[in-house]
């Protein structure tokens, strides 16, 4: 959608892929009463110039799904990312044989000439995975306002993902659109993609992790824009545009102490087969689900191995999320306080520690090249232990 001006890049870098044997598969989509908006005739026309070069593009290995001409777009219910990532990915599992691979992309995205040959290397590597999130990395645009916001973000998300891979947590994973992967068999097990109007590439990689392993160290690596946007309800673009705006609280830095809460959780579910035991998601779980929420566990499960992972797949990420949320509403310490204590209990002789103290390090004030370096720091780390782990199992 509204991608006319970087769809020649990313045809340029499919039609520039070494491994040959790949179909692309492209939705152009948006709301059929866009064209009676004035205000949408801008994003209209710019899907109409996209659709028209992908169809004179197109050959056996390029289709095109036409959901943005007049009569083709989407209905009032049926619309928006979620339906055009699934409309795709419905597609390729349909024509795709045993054993392929389906890959979904973004059209602001770049790709290396060899990323759909690691992919493959990737899964005949680990032969266990049905699915993979894999590598990303937002490079900078030269422009201070995009660079600061993706910059924030972005550390917002490492940081995130190096404590849950930090305290070995089964939902350890960064889902990105433009990233992840799975197996044609995997996609029709969980019932394909769930057509979310937003975060429909984290509600479908925490499908896929509660059905099959999960690869989280992988050789294919994306490369999304940084750009502000307002095409979904949430993600990269509109936390870019709150974040510009002076609003981050729907992305804190949490205080590590509450991810090492929510591994004593885990720590204890086997233990809760027998009786309920204390344990720091307690409060909250029972603030969501009731107060006897584990008796319908116990009941289907005749042992504690089988209690436990049923709860594991109740206490997904999306629970983990909110646990952090409610928990960090308690809290009083702020995001630069608490980056500067997690680096120091676990990092403690680094340099990244040097210009960071709270007393005068702020992220709002800090420049482009210090968010940088934090960024590339927590990176660094967070791909060594995607390294260590390489699986979720």
């Amino acid at each position: 959608m509204d991608e006319s001006e970087q769809i020649p890049a990313l045809l340029l870098s499919i039609r520039q892929q070494s491994y040959p044997n790949y179909k692309a598969i492209f939705c152009v989509n948006q709301p059929d009463h866009w064209w009676s908006d004035p205000k949408r005739s801008a994003i209209c026309e710019s899907n109409m110039s996209t659709l028209r070069l992908l169809q004179e593009k197109s050959d056996h290995q390029l289709q095109v799904i036409d959901r943005c001409s007049p009569g083709n777009g989407w209905g009032a219910r049926h619309q928006g990312v979620g339906w055009a990532r699934k409309t795709a990915m419905d597609e390729a599992a349909r024509q795709a044989a045993a054993g392929d691979l389906l890959q979904t992309m973004d059209g602001d995205t770049q790709y290396h000439p060899d990323f759909l040959q690691a992919v493959a290397d990737d899964f005949s590597d680990n032969g266990q995975a049905g699915a993979a999130a894999q590598w990303y990395y937002h490079p900078l645009t030269g422009e201070q306002a995009a660079d600061r916001a993706v910059l924030r973000y972005e550390i917002y998300m490492r940081y995130y993902a190096l404590n849950m891979l930090r305290i070995e947590n089964p939902y350890a994973f960064t889902a990105i659109g433009s990233a992840m992967a799975c197996t044609r068999e995997a996609y029709g097990a969980v019932g394909g993609m769930t057509p979310h109007r937003s975060g429909e590439d984290f509600y479908f990689i925490q499908k896929l992790r509660k059905y099959t392993s999960l690869l989280i160290h992988t050789n294919a690596a994306a490369l999304p824009a940084a750009r502000f946007s307002d095409r979904v309800l949430f993600g990269t673009g509109p936390a870019m545009i709150r974040g510009h705006n002076g609003d981050w609280s729907s992305y804190p830095i949490y205080n590590y102490r509450l991810f090492d809460e929510v591994k004593t959780s885990f720590d204890r579910f086997a233990d809760l087969f027998g009786s309920d035991v204390q344990h720091p998601m307690a409060a909250f779980l029972e603030e969501k689900f009731g107060h006897d929420h584990w008796d319908a566990l116990r009941k289907n499960n005749r042992n504690a191995t089988g209690f436990a992972r049923a709860a594991f797949q109740k206490v997904d990420a999306l629970r983990i999320l909110q646990f952090m949320r409610w928990r960090h509403q308690q809290q009083t310490t702020s995001d630069e306080q608490n980056l500067y204590d997690f680096l120091l209990a676990f990092y403690p002789g680094d340099t990244i520690l040097q210009g960071i103290h709270p007393t005068y390090f702020n992220f709002s004030k800090a420049s482009v090249e210090q968010l940088n370096q934090i960024r590339d720091f927590l990176t660094t780390n967070e791909k060594l232990w995607r390294q260590k782990t390489k699986l979720l199992r």
